[in-house]
């Protein structure tokens, strides 16, 4: 399952006896109370969301006057850069405690917090390994006028020091992106639609990242079965996705208007099959917008059945957005030309999904995406 990265690990004391971790539940209460209480070396990836710090002054209107839903939380709101400082110091001490050796950690911010963050883990001794920019595909756009829109939000990954080992599924993301190596900036819309929770008429968390999001950051650095922590989980993204990719995840949340939605949602978010989570091992090539895109978009779900146009061949679309086909796997393109015995294939007309109207090629769900991310 794709290439594993290895650089040396910290010193730790002597292991203790392993305690049971008790996983894939939602933890009422203060990240870092909670955190305290969880073991060392428990826990193989951490995806943080924490506050941003946004001090914004007065509400936020359209041109047209309508109210723009911000973040006005008092759980965003601290008296100083100096109290900010010190929650993150407090709140990564832990997460570096409870991480293990070959673990990763995410944060992901904005232009107000993120680099406060960033200075703080690399004072603790994490090793940043990227640094991702997610560029919305569909930004809300500066209504004042007075400064460029802000299209985008940084992710930090890092692993527990220099030499430290950790997981990076290289292969699982050049699929995931038809053959091309996976690059730092990652183009994903905003969350909305049907997947953005409201209720009575507003967003239930003003801040709601799209799975999209979480699906690329799990697959990336993540086995099956894997512990997932989020300790500001909010309206349970991570616990959905985690436990549609077969990993055991564990959050924490204070609200408790968020903890009911989190475990709503995390109900009712169905587990992809064993064969579905398995992912490929080997290449081919690319068109503008990625097959493995639309799967992690929630275009085409992760055991979707698609034919040829004379129904020969069935094939199973897969986690990372490769097919199988009985014993044979591959990209779209690749595998479609090998069942043919062809140098080539355009899998996006070769692939065709059932619908009630009969047989349409896969580019149809492609053109559906471009059309409701362009800008």
């Amino acid at each position: 399952m794709g290439v594993m990265e290895r650089v040396g690990t910290r010193k730790r004391k002597a292991a203790a006896a392993p305690v049971e971790l008790e996983t894939d539940r939602l933890i009422k209460g203060d990240c870092i109370a909670e955190m305290r209480k969880l073991p060392d070396d428990s826990i193989d990836m951490i995806f943080a969301d924490p506050p941003y710090n946004l001090q914004l002054g007065g509400d936020l209107n359209r041109p047209d006057g309508s109210h723009v839903d911000a973040v006005t939380d008092d759980w965003d709101k601290f008296d100083s850069f100096a109290v900010y400082d010190n929650f993150t110091q407090e709140w990564l001490a832990e997460a570096r405690r409870i991480l293990k050796p070959n673990g990763t950690i995410w944060v992901i911010g904005s232009y107000h917090n993120i680099f406060r963050v960033g200075a703080t883990m690399q004072d603790q001794g994490f090793w940043i390994l990227n640094d991702i920019v997610w560029r919305k595909a569909n930004p809300m756009p500066n209504f004042k006028g007075t400064r460029f829109t802000n299209a985008h939000e940084t992710l930090i990954w890092a692993s527990q020091g220099e030499k430290a080992k950790y997981t990076f599924n290289y292969r699982a993301m050049k699929t995931l992106n038809d053959e091309l190596q996976m690059r730092s900036d990652w183009v994903l819309p905003i969350c909305g639609g049907q997947e953005r929770l409201k209720k009575g008429g507003h967003k239930v968390h003003p801040t709601q990242k799209p799975e999209a999001l979480l699906y690329r950051v799990m697959l990336a650095c993540t086995q099956p079965g894997d512990v997932v922590l989020d300790p500001f989980f909010g309206t349970g993204t991570t616990g959905a996705v985690a436990k549609r990719l077969g990993r055991k995840w564990l959050g924490i949340e204070r609200e408790d208007g968020y903890i009911e939605a989190a475990l709503e949602r995390i109900e009712a978010a169905l587990p992809l099959d064993e064969s579905s989570l398995s992912i490929m091992q080997s290449p081919k090539q690319q068109p503008r917008v990625a097959f493995g895109t639309l799967v992690e978009t929630g275009y085409l779900a992760p055991g979707t059945a698609l034919v040829d146009p004379k129904r020969r061949w069935k094939a199973r679309v897969r986690a990372d957005g490769s097919l199988e086909c009985g014993r044979d796997t591959g990209s779209i393109h690749g595998l479609g030309a090998k069942l043919q015995g062809a140098p080539s294939c355009n899998g996006w007309t070769f692939w065709q999904l059932e619908t009630k109207e009969g047989l349409k090629p896969i580019d149809t769900l492609r053109q559906t995406y471009l059309l409701a991310t362009e800008p």
